[in-house]
């Protein structure tokens, strides 16, 4: 009896069904989707009270079952509680809003992709656990990249092999600017693939206007290539890695290759500079001092300055970027904590502005040069000798002028008279005491002088980074601190000297010697004395002319009068980042 009961009500419930579903094909019949989705319930097995049951569902009318009242108002409010903690979601910080979201393939996945102002975020698109586990979900990380990291983007094209335009579009690339070790930097690339052209095309105009809103980054630059630079790799290190970046960022380039000494300073000063967003210098220390130079020249003359003398100079108008293709490169070891030309090029193209102090060098009637950094002494009399055996190696000149200057240390005699800008720091009571016997002291604003035997005077506005010195050659100053570092080492013996020398290889203080002095100063003025009578032969250091050298960011300049070196803060940008923010480098060296 049971079963007869149970196949009655599968046959009558199979022809309602069958009812229903022609009257659902009918368009008068959609509103009645709610009465199907009903009658599909399981049926329970049949009892006494079985068969009357499945009757009234027949005779209920199509507009669906009618529950209690209460269940009725019960639904809402349970669906109300699932959304609430949705619409209790704090808003998205300012420049997080979504802007587009789109599916795309990332490393052979599928990926939803959001873009907001601020960042590129994406995670893959998995599949809906059957049995609603969450751990599924929890395994799709969610990938982010800040878009002050991204520094172009293109359209991916397959195309033929000859073929210039058009193609099959594949998708988006994006480049960004990835960190390393060692303060590198390198570019990396992400494809987001899509065939369609009219979604690519959308993403394309909106990570585009996001990239123009980077007001720092050049638009175009003008580029000084100086080939005879070390070992005459700097035409291939600029064509071969720092062309390609600027050509994939979209900066327009005016390239010139310079064919003489000067002939960057005199292109500074005719060239129209406000066609440009920066200068960009490939070569060494001397190729970066030139262009400098002529960069602040060229605002003095601008301005409507006087340039044979300047007391207060104005501002470049662009900054300033170095490619390191030389010996030394102090000032991108400085800028960028490496000489690596991929980086310095990044540095660039990112937009990354320092702004940096700069020393006026001049005499009581005019301007010689602007400057970063100088020696007098040693210092400038290595390079002098380096100078006149140009037709050695680079490698091989700069050593030969170093030992043959060591094997013939003589001390200048001079007077040294400077502004502090603070008190000096003692490093001992009996060095304290001997710099108050050798010093005429004034107030805080007054002049002081020292006049004695030195084997090397150091003035420097930056701290001078490089391999052979890590720390720097004068650590204790920065970038941007609006002082210079007085460094002067005594006359002494041969032996202390290259003691000393090593230690800029080492992580010992330097300058933790009796016969070494350190100041920090605004302005230094320094006065050679020429030895009379039999002591006459010992002026080694002038040349034909009675000029002594100076060593000026590793460009040799003469001077026979009294040098007048003062310090003005934040005078230029140059394209870097603060050596503070930067990793301690771990280059040593063992050339002493």
């Amino acid at each position: 009896m049971a079963l007869r009961c149970n196949v009655i009500v599968i046959s009558e419930s199979y022809s309602s069904l069958t009812e229903e579903s022609t009257a659902l094909r009918r368009p008068s019949a959609f509103g009645r989707c709610s009465a199907l989705l009903t009658r599909l319930r399981p049926v329970p097995p049949c009892s006494a009270r079985a068969e009357p049951r499945c009757a009234a569902a027949r005779r209920r009318p199509r507009t669906g079952l009618r529950l209690p009242q209460g269940r009725a108002r019960a639904a809402p409010q349970e669906r109300r509680r699932r959304v609430a903690p949705l619409a209790a979601a704090p808003p998205a910080p300012a420049g997080d809003e979504p802007l587009l979201r789109g599916i795309f393939e990332i490393g052979k996945r599928s990926c939803d992709v959001v873009l907001s102002a601020r960042r590129l975020r994406w995670s893959p698109i998995l599949p809906e656990s059957p049995t609603g586990d969450s751990s599924v979900a929890l395994q799709a990380q969610e990938e982010i990249i800040e878009m002050k990291d991204v520094f172009s983007v293109k359209l991916k094209r397959r195309r033929f092999a000859g073929q210039k335009k058009g193609g099959t579009l594949l998708g988006i690339t994006i480049f960004k600017c990835l960190n390393k070790e060692e303060n590198k930097l390198t570019d990396y690339a992400i494809h987001l693939n899509n065939l369609s052209e009219d979604h690519c095309q959308s993403w394309f105009r909106h990570l585009k206007e996001i990239l123009n809103g980077f007001q720092n980054r050049p638009k175009s630059l003008k580029v000084f290539v100086n080939p005879s630079s070390h070992k005459r790799e700097a035409t291939s290190i600029y064509y071969e890695k720092v062309a390609p970046l600027f050509k994939l960022a979209d900066i327009k380039t005016d390239v010139t290759v310079t064919e003489y000494e000067g002939h960057a300073l005199s292109v500074l000063k005719e060239c129209e500079l406000q066609a440009f967003d920066g200068v960009v210098c490939v070569g060494g220390d001397g190729s970066v001092s030139e262009v400098a130079h002529g960069l602040l020249l060229r605002a003095q003359i601008d301005a409507g300055k006087d340039t044979e003398y300047v007391s207060k100079p104005v501002r470049a108008p662009v900054p300033l970027g170095v490619i390191p293709a030389g010996t030394t490169n102090i000032l991108a070891h400085t800028l960028y904590g490496i000489k690596h030309a991929v980086t310095a090029t990044l540095h660039i193209v990112m937009g990354h502005v320092q702004a940096v102090d700069v020393c006026t060098f001049s005499t009581t009637s005019k301007l010689l040069r602007f400057g970063f950094s100088a020696m007098f002494g040693f210092g400038a009399r290595t390079l002098a000798l380096a100078e006149k055996h140009r037709w050695m190696p680079s490698s091989q000149r700069k050593d030969f002028a170093f030992i043959k200057t060591l094997a013939d240390l003589k001390p200048e005699e001079c007077e040294l008279s400077f502004l502090p800008l603070q008190i000096p720091q003692e490093d001992t009571h009996e060095k304290d005491i001997k710099k108050k016997d050798r010093m005429k002291k004034g107030s805080k604003d007054q002049w002081q002088k020292i006049q004695g035997h030195f084997l090397n005077v150091s003035i420097m506005a930056i701290p001078c980074l490089c391999s052979m010195a890590p720390r720097g050659l004068a650590p204790n100053t920065r970038l941007n601190n609006g002082s210079m570092a007085l460094i002067v080492v005594q006359n002494t013996s041969r032996t202390e000297f290259i003691k000393h020398l090593k230690r800029y290889t080492s992580a010992k203080n330097q300058f933790n010697f009796p016969f070494v002095e350190t100041y920090t100063v605004r302005e230094v003025k320094v006065q050679p004395r020429l030895k009379s009578g039999p002591d006459a032969k010992e002026n080694v250091c002038l040349n034909a002319e009675g000029n002594y050298p100076w060593n000026i960011d590793g460009d040799l300049m003469k001077e026979a009068s009294e040098v007048h070196v003062r310090v003005h803060p934040q005078l230029i940008d140059l394209y870097g980042v603060n050596t503070d923010d930067l990793e301690s480098s771990q280059v040593t060296c063992n050339c002493i």
